[in-house]
């Protein structure tokens, strides 16, 4: 099988390539359109800024190459960020895969920090919950019993200041002043706003998922 990573000017990149290679896989770490193409699966992960990110993906036209690709594409942290449509992020105009806006968190209390970081429970939306439907993305990790405070709910790891607001395509949850899109699902785009590859056996266990979709 053959992986790659998209390769762009966002840290974070090579932490994921060391959590493949511990589940056996040795991933290609690329910005070339046709290595890309001809990929079985690609993750698109990342840390930093929105604008910046974009401008580089566009100067190489990886924006409208990644937009068309039909494999698994999985999307971590800026990455769930850039396939969304607009982000509050020096306005940015991004990929557009998922019709939502990415915005700050703005603290409400005094113990509200921005930016989020440590780990949090993850959790299915309510409409997953009633149909008692698990994406393929959280098998053996999510269930209609995985609710928040319940016992039953993951810990993963985030730190991110943008978030986006649940929407149709939710298929995680989590709550950090208010309820937002832990991962994201719409046709072969699948996402998620904390990192898997700092989550121990839950987010190992969501790479390999992915890996196997």
């Amino acid at each position: 099988m053959q992986v790659a990573i998209v390769k762009y000017n966002a840290g974070n990149i090579y932490s994921v390539v060391n959590a493949l290679k511990r589940l056996g896989i040795e991933p290609t770490l690329t910005d070339d359109a046709e290595l890309l193409m001809k990929a079985d699966k690609v993750l698109f992960p990342g840390q930093g800024h929105a604008g910046e990110a974009m401008d580089y993906l566009r100067a190489r036209k990886l924006d409208l190459l990644i937009r068309d690709l039909k494999q698994p594409v999985f999307g971590i942290c800026v990455g769930q960020q850039l396939l969304c449509r607009h982000s509050e992020e020096g306005d940015t105009e991004c990929i557009g895969i998922f019709d939502a806006e990415v915005k700050r968190f703005q603290p409400q209390r005094h113990e509200d920090k921005v930016p989020c970081m440590g780990w949090q429970e993850i959790s299915l939306p309510q409409p997953l919950q009633k149909e008692g439907g698990v994406n393929p993305l959280y098998k053996g990790i999510l269930s209609p019993l995985s609710l928040e405070g319940s016992g039953e709910a993951p810990y993963v790891y985030f730190v991110h200041s943008y978030y986006v607001p649940v929407c149709n395509e939710t298929i995680a949850t989590a709550d950090y002043i208010l309820p937002y899109s832990a991962s994201m699902h719409k046709d072969n785009f699948y996402t998620c706003q904390f990192h898997p590859e700092k989550s121990g056996k839950v987010g190992e266990q969501i790479i390999k998922n992915f890996i196997d979709l």
